[in-house]
């Protein structure tokens, strides 16, 4: 970190505001994404997972979430920032961080931290107490996501500085270390009472698409925004990430059409947002090309990976693992093989005639974060779960987390829904629609 006016560049600052709050943004987006996918007697709830993260992590992060990820490396081993702006002590309205002001570039950061957080909630939604989820946020940010970030975004952090693994807007720090642990938490708290024998469908496809919108237009910012400038790598990243938006959508649809007979506005949303996932490590690695094989390989993938929860019997709700680990994993691995040196600036991938050096870098930084985050994530859950319970009771879940944990509803149930307060069906169960091929997949996750 400089200090001095001199080392502020406007037009930077300018790129890097509008970036932040587009990233900002992509946290409610999540919730209108999560919550359509949910059930409506528990909407609120999902809603509210996300948004109260939102104000934990910031609080988390001021205190001391910041200095730890992003201060100089305490004890040189590349694991943990030091404390010398422990509550943002020191920095400054002139203190700049590249050719930005470090005030800024702590809010950028600040916003990837709090959506990671918020991803975790869709592995136990319906099920989950709210308190217990407050009290792992918290814990969690600390925990996990900062010295992740340290390894991979801060100075001297072992992954970036030692190891030397590639990853620009955050494939292992947001996706691979949010779908690990959504799977760890996943199997702390068991499936949803019904899985794998009711219909869990969302409740409302137009409100999925709605956040997926939102959750596409802020990925630029997240994306084009971690160039830290209005620059030539940024309008890239910003190209590579609407192709493989694009390609994953696409990707997703094909599998869909040729496994269920169907192409579906839920695989639409899942597929573009697959595609964003993965590209969202190696934007700034790939050409144009690699981004459109990248997001046609996640969205492939994925597809097909959010079906495997069945055969494992691990109920990840809305597929936190099988969108966001394995894009995750999918867009991380493949800087191995298709970056360029035109992007990275020297270091190139396999099929560019790198040799396998990269990929072996990428592939430990994956298994690192993958490990440590779901190892610690289940720990976190366990202790929180035997000091005050993280599981719903089965009377809450069946009534609704939305009646009994929040006091409120979304809609006017006797209208929406038949039956009782303890038996809520959704109107497109009590109708008796035949289920097709795809709803036994992927009905479970709302």
């Amino acid at each position: 970190m400089s200090a001095g006016p001199s080392a502020v560049d406007a037009g930077d600052t300018a790129w890097l505001l509008a970036a932040t709050a587009l990233v900002l943004l992509m946290t409610p987006g999540l919730a209108l994404f999560y919550g359509g996918m949910v059930r409506s007697k528990s909407v609120l709830n999902m809603l509210m997972m996300s948004f109260v993260s939102i104000a934990l992590v910031t609080v988390v992060w001021l205190l001391a979430g910041y200095a730890l990820a992003f201060d100089h490396d305490a004890g040189g081993l590349g694991l943990i920032g030091n404390l010398s702006h422990l509550g943002m002590h020191g920095i400054g309205p002139a203190d700049a961080t590249g050719h930005v002001p470090t005030m800024l570039f702590a809010a950028f950061q600040l916003s990837f931290a709090i959506i990671t957080a918020a991803l975790i909630s869709g592995a136990v939604a319906d099920r989950a107490r709210f308190g217990a989820w407050v009290v792992f946020v918290l814990v969690w940010t600390l925990a996990v996501y900062v010295p992740v970030a340290h390894w991979v975004f801060g100075t001297g952090g072992w992954i970036s500085a030692k190891l030397h693994a590639l990853d620009f807007a955050g494939g292992t720090v947001v996706e691979v270390c949010s779908g690990a642990s959504g799977l760890a938490l996943a199997l702390v708290l068991g499936p949803r009472l019904g899985f794998r024998k009711d219909a869990m469908r969302p409740h409302n496809l137009p409100l999925v698409l709605l956040g997926a919108g939102l959750l596409w237009f802020g990925w630029f910012g997240f994306n084009a925004g971690s160039a830290l400038g209005a620059n030539g790598l940024a309008a890239a990243a910003f190209l590579n990430t609407q192709a493989a938006g694009c390609a994953g959508l696409l990707g997703w649809l094909a599998v869909e059409k040729r496994r269920d007979g169907h192409a579906t506005t839920l695989g639409a949303a899942s597929g573009s947002v697959a595609g964003l996932v993965a590209i969202t490590p190696s934007c700034g690695s790939v050409d144009l090309l690699g981004a459109v094989v990248v997001g046609l390989t996640a969205g492939v993938l994925c597809s097909y990976a959010v079906s495997w929860k069945f055969r494992w019997g691990v109920d990840d709700s809305l597929d936190v693992v099988g969108v966001h680990l394995m894009g995750g994993i999918v867009g991380t691995l493949l800087i191995g093989l298709l970056a360029t040196s035109a992007m990275t600036g020297g270091r190139e991938g396999l099929l560019y005639g790198g040799g396998l050096g990269q990929l072996g870098r990428q592939a430990v930084a994956v298994a690192a974060v993958g490990v440590y985050a779901f190892a610690t994530t289940y720990g976190i859950g366990k202790a929180i779960d035997r000091l005050m319970g993280f599981r719903a009771s089965e009377d809450e879940e069946r009534t609704g987390l939305d009646l009994t944990v929040h006091a409120e509803t979304a809609y006017d149930h006797g209208v929406l829904t038949h039956g009782t307060s303890h038996g809520l069906l959704h109107p497109a169960s009590a109708a008796g629609v035949p289920r097709t091929p795809f709803a036994q997949d992927r009905s479970p996750q709302g």
